[in-house]
């Protein structure tokens, strides 16, 4: 727990961020259109690559010991994965629906 603490009085600008882009995200996902959200995906699939390449940047320049880097690279990892998975999937599932039978 100490740990956390320090790291958040060590980092206040990284959280103000880190609050700014979740408040930002939130904000711009509820006001697209249902329509758009799958041609989107894409978009979204090209960030969590990004996203999975920061985190395992994350992990292999972390100590051993640190296990809050190591724990948010990891979580960052997974979740990066999921949704490039499940973006891959609906995307090929909605350009499915364009080919002709």
């Amino acid at each position: 727990m100490e740990a956390i603490i320090t790291f958040i009085e060590q980092h206040p600008v990284m959280l103000y961020m880190l609050i700014m882009a979740i408040y930002l995200g939130l904000a711009l996902i509820s006001n697209v259109p249902t329509v758009l959200h799958t041609p989107l995906m894409s978009g979204a699939n090209a960030i969590s690559g990004v996203v999975i390449i920061g985190a395992i940047l994350l992990v292999r320049q972390s100590a051993s010991d640190d296990y809050l880097s190591l724990g948010l690279g990891f979580v960052g990892i997974i979740l990066g994965m999921i949704n490039v998975v499940g973006g891959h999937a609906v995307t090929n599932r909605m350009l499915e629906m364009f080919k002709k039978k």
